[in-house]
Formats: structure tokens, sequence, C-alpha cells
């Protein structure tokens, strides 16, 4: 077996980065929000070929990490979908249930601590505001550019802290 403890980490977002949520975001636009079943379409998300590729062959060189906006309560999903759609293996590291946090701001601490005691070679993630603030902190980052922007993801992820 191989030695990971000393690979570089590739940090990959999920939604609008690996998993299209396009299908989805009839939830969202709906006053109150429907999170429950937002999050319950999650598994029929299609694959986004440019943020799959990129995770497996970031693999060859590096541990693939997935970080999420996701709350804990959506592993088991989120997992199978990793598997099902044939991702690297790795560790997930998700959004305790209940924290509102803006994914700017959950989303960097983790790094940070990631970051402790191993090389970040790239954080890939769709939400500017995650990329500013990872930049800033001095990551390099690869913003996921290829889904359209989703106003009312951007707005749960940095107004409601849900994704």
């Amino acid at each position: 077996m191989t030695d990971t403890s000393k690979r570089p980490l590739a940090v990959f977002d999920l939604d609008n980065t690996l998993a299209d949520t396009a299908h989805r975001q009839r939830f969202l636009q709906r006053r109150p929000r429907a999170w429950d079943a937002f999050f319950a379409a999650a598994p029929q998300d299609p694959p986004i070929t440019e943020g799959v590729r990129l995770a497996r062959d970031s693999a060859v060189e590096c541990e693939v990490v997935y970080l999420t906006g996701r709350p804990e309560r959506c592993r088991q999903d989120t997992l199978d979908w990793l598997a099902a759609h044939e991702l690297p293996e790795g560790r997930v590291h998700m959004r305790p249930d209940g924290d509102r946090r803006p994914a700017r701001i959950t989303k960097l601490e983790i790094l940070r601590r990631l970051a402790g005691d191993r090389e970040i070679r790239v954080l890939v993630d769709d939400d500017e505001l995650v990329c500013e603030d990872a930049e800033r902190a001095g990551f390099r980052v690869l913003r996921a550019r290829w889904t359209a922007p989703s106003p009312e993801l951007a707005q749960a992820q940095e107004r409601e802290g849900r994704t």
C-alpha cells in the first residue's frame, strides 16, 4: 500500500464543480426555500465532465479531498454519488448540521486545518467568494467556471449558510 501521508492535497468542491445542480435549483427559487427537496435531489446530479476529469487527473500526483458546504446529514448520498461516478476515493469534509456560517468562512477554516501538515496543491471551487478568500490566504485556486452561475445558490452559500 502506498503511503499517501506525504502527497500534496487537491481539494475539490462538489456542487457545480463536480456535480451539476441545475436540475434542483428550482427548489431554491421558492419562498421559503425547499432545502429538504434540494438536498434530496442531489443523488440525481449529473457529473460535470471537466471537474471529474480534473479530479481523476489530480489523483495521479495528489491525494484528493472533497470540501463541500453540504450538511453532514447528506454524507451517505454524497459518498454514494462519488462512488457511482468513479471519482477518486478521498476524505469528505462537510458542513456540520446547523452550521449557518458562509461557505467562504467554513471552507477556509478547513483548508487552514488541512494545510497544517500537508501541502495543498490546489483548491477547485465555483464559489467566487470562497476562491477570493482562499487566494488571499495564500492558497492556489482554480475557479470551476464550467457551469452557469446560480444567484440562488450564491445567496444560499453566503447569506444563508446552507450549502
